[in-house]
């Protein structure tokens, strides 16, 4: 018994060749019903420069006149027709180009249908040698309705568009040509064809240009987002520290205090056993939501063997921006006293971020660095006088104030920030303090250095 391989390849080859006649009918079917879709699509605006926005329709109303005046000296001076057939003609062009303004098919279409009215209203005037069935000027006038389509539509669309076009002007030339007429298919075919081409590139670096803006934009909010949330991270890894340290504490304490007390009671053991417990429970809880944040770098300042800087370590601070070359001098009034972990972390963070601010931005300025205590809170204030040389430009800079107010939030407080009358900048925070601390002693320090 033989093999059907050949009967097997023939179906095979036969419902290919049937499956890519469907694809191109369907293909074909779908540009039709995109070329008679009128809806509506207004030109769109010049984005910039703004004051000449306006321009492209400006543009096009003012060629809709030219091509009605052009129109009108063609068929009068060239083919002799005279009268009601001159106006309505004329009107029929210009028309055609001002709605390819807002309805970019309808208008070619309409332009298409002038054209053949034209034609047929010249055709016995045309003498030995004058074009038919454009007049010299009416593919000119014709050409801004490709151009307008080519500039909205899909390259497909304008394919279809320049390819009736040409399509048109061949069939009837071909079978309706008087003998006496110039052929100018050529000369049409290659007008309709630079416009469609000229259109479609006008059209790609328009789209291109609006994703590039849209790209930038997204990637500017993504920067700012992502430089959120590594704030937020490195703000979640400090408080990690803090509240670790505390647990510990407690942890430390309910286990030493049954030895404090002389015949300590069963209930009593019982009550700072169980603290303990909860303690030690809670901080190994917090390690295992928390500690995945824990940078593995040993050279990180996150890292636990770097302790968290507090506001006795601001001299230190002063002097590394100094060395950077920034004039800076500090103020503290009141009465300067430890504070809690988290306080005393996001006033020396606050600070920092402002003096690094101060470097970026304001090279060469003088920057002075306020720090009051009060009796519940605590006020700093960082304020630089106009640069006095050229900013460097920092890209990627500018997201800093989102953690310093991420970080004063944290607290309950208060960050602002905002240009200074005499072009310097100042950013001001308030920050709580734990109620529970009250200012011990009665002098009142001030300092100042320079």
């Amino acid at each position: 018994m033989s093999k059907p391989s050949k009967p097997i390849k023939a179906s095979k080859s036969s419902a290919l060749e049937a499956r890519s006649r469907l694809g191109g009918r369907s293909a074909l079917r779908a540009l039709a019903l995109e070329l008679l879709t009128l809806k509506w699509d207004p030109l769109p605006r010049m984005s910039r420069p703004r004051w000449l926005a306006w321009l492209p329709h400006v543009a096009v109303v003012y060629g809709a006149v030219v091509s009605c005046a052009v129109t009108v000296a063609q068929l009068e001076d060239h083919y002799g027709v005279t009268g009601g057939p001159v106006v309505a003609l004329a009107l029929l062009t210009g028309g055609s180009i001002v709605l390819g303004m807002f309805r970019p098919l309808a208008g070619w279409w309409l332009g298409l249908v002038t054209a053949a009215l034209v034609a047929w209203t010249i055709y016995g005037g045309v003498g030995q040698g004058q074009a038919w069935p454009w007049t010299p000027a009416g593919a000119f006038t014709f050409a801004p309705l490709i151009l307008l389509v080519a500039l909205r539509v899909p390259p497909r669309v304008t394919i279809g568009v320049v390819g009736v076009s040409i399509l048109y002007s061949g069939v009837v030339e071909t079978a309706f040509r008087p003998p006496a007429s110039q052929t100018v298919i050529a000369g049409v075919a290659l007008l309709f064809g630079f416009v469609g081409v000229l259109g479609y590139a006008l059209r790609a670096t328009r789209l291109t240009r609006g994703q590039l803006v849209e790209q930038e934009t997204l990637t500017a909010e993504e920067r700012a987002r992502r430089t959120l949330l590594e704030e937020r991270s490195r703000i979640a890894r400090e408080l990690h520290d803090v509240v670790a340290h505390h647990m510990s504490v407690i942890s430390i304490q309910a286990q030493v205090a049954p030895h404090l007390v002389e015949n300590p009671s069963e209930e009593l053991k019982e009550n700072l056993a169980g603290i303990r417990d909860n303690a030690v429970e809670a901080l190994t809880e917090l390690r295992r939501v928390l500690g995945v944040l824990r940078s593995e770098q040993p050279d990180d300042p996150a890292n636990p063997h770097h302790p968290q800087p507090t506001l006795a370590e601001l001299d230190g601070l002063v002097d590394n921006v100094r060395g950077a070359g920034l004039h800076v001098t500090t103020e503290i009034a009141g009465i300067r006293r430890p504070l809690t972990p988290g306080v005393e972390l996001t006033a020396y963070r606050i600070v920092q971020e402002a003096l690094s601010n101060c470097l970026r931005h304001a090279p060469g300025s003088r920057v002075e660095v306020g720090i009051a205590y009060g009796p519940r809170d605590l006020h700093l204030c960082v304020a630089n006088t106009a640069p006095t040389r050229a900013i460097a430009p920092s890209p990627g800079a500018g997201h800093g104030l989102l953690g310093m107010r991420e970080r004063a939030g944290m607290l309950g407080g208060e960050l602002s920030a905002g240009p200074l009358p005499g072009g310097g900048y100042e950013v001001t925070a308030v920050l709580p303090m734990d109620p529970r601390d009250e200012p011990g002693g009665s002098a009142r320090e001030t300092t100042r250095d320079s």
